[in-house]
């Protein structure tokens, strides 16, 4: 059963609600938003700063920088040291912990906050607070504000702009609420967790966004090739991802197809999970999956220069391309 933001639990709509967040994050950055007095920090701030730290990735390979830092957050141990907690009750605090991170980052971003406030220096002091967080409240003090384009080569500067410029996708309850039980459900509470996600020809898996690529045809907005630059997911992929590890589905479309064709569905028996095909004719000709939503409406990573998004089934693609739906 899906349901809509009307029914927004009290956490979201008392701070201010939050979107395109993966599963395993949201609650944990509703938590720590909800443990800061500082109306200036927001779930939406938080979700912003973890994309611009990491893009959510949790593991070492890809959550480990130059300098040392590390996790969801990019903590650098003496840092995580001050503000870290054993806050998932495992037994251990650890910067690779999601929810020990994003307690951590919560506690930290509300005491810049504060200082910020408190400063007397000028601007935002959400500028301000993650200025600190990045270069140091000592730089900040420095120069008596979010230190300029000169300093680290605009680090700062840059890192400040890009999370209060790109707060607004993940501001607002989710879309949907997913209830129910089942693989299908599952997978789509999994999917509804990356709303917001750019779309990314050839980017994404199993384990999330990842950067895509151009092929001479797809990837492209107004002639540049923009799949390359961008982290995030294409169709198949994010369908890939919302069923895996339990089911395993190839990564295009097509594949997918020939996977689940198996257990067809009319239209009107579609549940939600249900993958939903587009087709220039017949099955070699698919170039689009969805996951049904439940009301007439699809899930879906759409085409380049588009996030995933909610869409109606009848207009997520030409109808009339339409081919079938089938149920993992």
């Amino acid at each position: 059963m899906v349901i809509t933001d009307d029914n927004a639990s009290a956490a979201e709509t008392s701070s201010g609600g939050l979107r395109g967040v993966p599963t395993e994050f949201r609650e944990w950055i509703l938590k720590a938003d909800d443990a800061c007095p500082e109306q200036e920090l927001t779930p939406a701030l938080l979700a912003a700063q973890l994309w611009q730290e990491s893009k959510f990735e949790t593991s070492p390979e890809k959550a480990t920088s130059d300098a040392g830092a590390v996790g969801p957050a990019q903590f650098l141990p003496s840092t995580f040291a001050t503000w870290g907690r054993d806050d998932d009750g495992s037994g251990e605090a650890s910067p690779w912990d999601i929810g020990d991170a994003v307690m951590a980052q919560g506690r930290m971003m509300c005491s810049l906050t504060r200082q910020a406030k408190s400063s007397g220096y000028p601007g935002d002091v959400r500028a301000l607070a993650l200025a600190g967080y990045n270069a140091g409240w000592g730089r900040v003090q420095e120069f008596k504000g979010v230190p300029p384009k000169s300093f680290a080569g605009g680090q700062t500067f840059n890192y400040v702009q890009i999370i209060l410029s790109t707060m607004v996708r993940f501001q607002g309850p989710s879309l949907l609420q997913v209830s129910g039980s089942g693989s299908g459900a599952k997978a789509l509470r999994k999917a509804v967790g990356r709303m917001g996600t750019p779309y990314a020809w050839g980017g994404g898996g199993p384990t999330g966004p990842s950067r895509g690529f151009c092929d001479g045809t797809n990837g492209y907005l107004n002639g540049s090739c923009v799949a390359s630059s961008t982290v995030g997911f294409d169709c198949s992929s994010l369908v890939q991802y919302a069923y895996w590890p339990k089911t395993r589905l190839p990564r295009t479309a097509a594949a997918q197809y020939g996977a689940t064709s198996d257990r067809p569905v009319s239209r009107s028996d579609l549940k939600p999970g249900d993958l939903l095909f587009w087709s220039h004719g017949g099955s070699g000709g698919i170039y689009h999956v969805a996951l049904y939503a439940g009301e007439g409406n699809v899930v879906h990573a759409p085409r380049t220069g588009r996030h995933v998004e909610l869409a109606p089934l009848t207009s997520a693609m030409p109808d009339g391309d339409y081919y079938g739906a089938t149920r993992p």
